[in-house]
């Protein structure tokens, strides 16, 4: 007697992933705690020279869906491939880069927040979450932590987790959302300029300009945050302040380079506010 040929289960997250991606939702898998995979050996410290915080993935050619929302695609080859295979099968949730499908998703965190948005913003369409909701609005913007309290937008170079096809007609994006993303001067003290400065105290230029020098900064803080094994958040605290010990008073760090330290530390598990939290301590310590 023949015996039956054994299916293959599709995990339900991958089976997920693929309806999403051919939508047009370039998606990822999350681990538990909704957050991405961490990178591989080869890709620790970007040996691999894959920066996750490119607008655009790779240049990588890693098999393994590790650069967090760098990594997020549509092709069904790469989704269904050996190494995202087994890590679906590990997977806690389905997550999505709303930039790279031209969305914006505004995460409202509580219900003031929701309350809030129903006052002052057009309705489109809506996603519930455990402590709030996702407002799904065309178009994208730089991403950000919150904009105001308990609102954070996820556009570019971030990820929303799926929580489903939600309610309502997607809205094209408001002024209001746009001014949201807008960094505003500080009233403390006037702004840095990025990349013009007041030269350092005994004159010459500012040693941290050099970009080899910056840049080695950097990418030591990001392979001592991947290497943690244990206390992470706490490695995650020592590291900001050391950086902003180090570059923080000359006006030589860019959004940029705290985008990378930010996907290091949520790599290894920490969540967009705890980064957040981290880096206003260690400023706060510093006198930043």
């Amino acid at each position: 007697m023949t015996q039956p040929v054994p299916v293959r289960r599709v995990p339900d997250h991958l089976r997920t992933a693929l309806r999403l991606a051919g939508s047009g939702l370039p998606v990822l898998p999350l681990r538990a705690g909704k957050v991405p995979f961490g990178n591989c050996r080869s890709c620790t410290g970007n040996r691999c020279g894959g920066r996750p915080n490119m607008k655009t993935p790779g240049p990588c050619a890693c098999p393994r869906p590790c650069h967090a929302w760098a990594a997020a695609t549509t092709d069904p080859g790469i989704l269904t491939s050996r190494p995202w295979q087994t890590a679906w099968a590990e997977a806690a949730a389905v997550a999505y880069h709303p930039g790279g499908a031209g969305l914006t998703v505004l995460d409202l965190d509580n219900a003031d927040a929701v309350t809030w948005a129903r006052a002052h913003l057009p309705p489109t369409r809506t996603v519930a979450t455990t402590r709030g909701e996702h407002w799904i609005y065309r178009g994208t913007l730089p991403s950000a932590n919150r904009v105001r309290p308990g609102v954070d937008l996820k556009s570019r170079m971030a990820y929303a987790r799926w929580r489903g096809p939600g309610h309502g007609s997607i809205a094209a994006l408001p002024t209001a959302v746009r001014a949201l993303a807008t960094p505003r001067p500080s009233t403390a003290r006037p702004a840095r300029a990025a990349v013009a400065v007041a030269a350092p105290v005994g004159g010459g230029q500012c040693p941290h300009r050099t970009p080899t020098y910056l840049e080695r900064g950097i990418g030591m803080a990001e392979q001592r945050i991947t290497e943690a094994r244990s206390a992470v958040h706490a490695t995650v605290y020592r590291t900001f302040l050391a950086v902003l010990s180090r570059h923080g008073r000359c006006g030589c760090l860019t959004d940029t380079h705290i985008a990378r330290l930010f996907t290091a530390a949520q790599a290894k598990g920490e969540s967009p506010r705890h980064c957040a939290d981290a880096w206003t301590n260690a400023r706060t310590t510093l006198g930043l």
